[in-house]
């Protein structure tokens, strides 16, 4: 970093991203602060900047020596799990100003020594005391997925045995009994059920009514009239969709499709209709909010069907490292691996990365938005004047 580059980001003050200090003389304390920016989005430390005025006051050769080592002390010693930083001097307006390059932790939950998880919160930091977001910390390093998890209450009575029947025999070629084993073993092999309780990932595959333990693990469906959200006025609306993943995909599909219009694709009267978006666009981008949805969070899968658009908005910002360019090419990391290895005995899933590239290919004028501040995913898809 050159010394143009730092006074300009003084002049934009403090952010989640930039933190001044004008010295650092306590390990805890600046330990707290890494331990923010790691469970967050990294940042940089600039020391020797006043943060309340933006001035700068450089340190002595004696005061950088000691910073620095007192950082890399504090990056070892006063973060759990350490974390690697990297620093640099600066010289700016004949002063020595410290910054300290914070990553993105790949061991989230980082904590203190006190024990305390910090991310950070505007310029300031916070803690984190929410089970669901100490677990989102863990997916979000890959610690943790969440149809891994156990669902208090559940036993294997509350799974469709028919359903699971003959999910198994598509995924085996044999029944159950031909493979020599009870339900609840062939449950377990696949990771739905531990010490009598069913996975999330079980649940939503086959569960009898998984709502009954997730109630916000629905679909909402609404065909709005006009093109903004806001309008009072709706054409269809029905309570939320629940059941099995199954039942959702073919609920939301039946909503949409009903929703669309036909149009004829060759002259004449007799002359077969198609849906003004291709319906491998819809099935390919419903799939994907079903199965790629964040399940840490408890909200609902919402599809609006305005005059132009449709949007299906899925819970969770893309996970780990995949952007908008990553997943246009194909890639895929997995949220829940529950349910990425088994959906595609049920629904029209194929798990290879294909999905959005096809979805592209049909309706190239898709439009997908990865909204990280609302932790949203939104596929918008343009319907014909």
């Amino acid at each position: 970093m050159d010394a143009l580059e730092l006074l300009d980001l003084i002049q934009m003050g403090e952010s989640s991203k930039v933190q001044f200090k004008v010295r650092v003389n306590n390990a805890n304390s600046i330990g707290a602060e890494m331990v923010a920016f790691s469970n967050t989005k990294g940042g940089l430390i600039i020391i020797g900047v006043d943060d309340k005025t933006g001035e700068i006051n450089g340190l002595s050769f004696e005061e950088l020596q000691a910073t620095n080592e007192l950082l890399a002390n504090s990056a070892s010693n006063n973060v759990k799990a350490p974390i690697y930083i990297y620093t640099e001097t600066v010289k700016v307006e004949e002063q020595y100003v410290i910054v300290a390059h914070i990553s993105e932790g790949s061991s989230k939950p980082h904590m203190d020594n006190n024990g305390i998880i910090w991310v950070k919160n505007g310029s300031d930091k916070r803690k984190v005391i929410a089970k669901e977001e100490i677990a989102r910390l863990l997916q979000s390093s890959g610690n943790l997925f969440a149809d891994e998890t156990l669902v208090n209450g559940t036993t294997v009575n509350d799974l469709d045995e028919d359903f699971f029947k003959e999910f198994i025999i598509s995924k085996t070629k044999k029944t159950i009994e031909e493979l020599g084993q009870s339900t609840s073993a062939v449950l377990s092999n696949l990771g739905m059920i531990k010490e009598g309780k069913l996975s999330l990932g079980g649940l939503l595959l086959f569960g009898k009514n998984p709502q009954q333990f997730r109630p916000t693990f629905t679909v909402q469906c609404v065909s709005i009239v006009g093109n903004d959200i806001s309008s009072n006025e709706y054409r269809d609306k029905e309570e939320p969709f629940s059941g099995n993943l199954k039942e959702l995909y073919e609920k939301t599909l039946s909503f949409i499709t009903r929703n669309l219009r036909k149009q004829q694709t060759k002259d004449g009267f007799n002359s077969q209709s198609e849906l003004e978006i291709p319906i491998q666009t819809i099935e390919e981008l419903l799939v994907n909010a079903l199965i790629h949805r964040d399940y840490f969070i408890s909200s609902t899968i919402k599809v609006f069907i305005f005059d132009n658009r449709i949007e299906i908005i899925s819970p969770g910002k893309l996970p780990n490292t995949l952007t908008i360019d990553n997943i246009k090419i194909g890639t895929s990391i997995p949220r829940n691996p529950i349910l990425f290895t088994n959906a595609r005995y049920i629904l029209p899933f194929v798990g290879v990365g294909s999905g959005i590239p096809r979805a592209i290919e049909n309706s190239p004028d898709l439009e997908l938005i990865n909204d990280v501040d609302r932790e949203v995913f939104t596929s918008i898809i343009k319907r014909t004047e």
